[in-house]
């Protein structure tokens, strides 16, 4: 399972990091709003409470990885 490219493919994978993030800065920031408010003080962030903005953060990180394959 583990071959000699796979190191290489994850780096590549890695080094779009910064692009995709910047293309998705809008919903980068609503899940981190999301997160901030519900973690103030010592509370625990909960399973599921920032579950929509997180799905829109993948969703849209995922379209802007296809855009870049084509």
């Amino acid at each position: 399972m583990s071959g000699p490219n796979v190191w290489s493919r994850s780096r590549d994978k890695m080094r779009l990091f910064p692009e995709l993030f910047a293309q998705c800065s809008g919903e980068a920031t609503a899940y981190g709003r999301c997160v901030a408010a519900t973690t103030r003080g010592r509370q625990e962030l909960k399973k599921d409470l920032c579950a929509k903005e997180f799905e829109a953060l993948k969703t849209c990180f995922t379209n802007a990885a296809k855009k870049r394959a084509r």
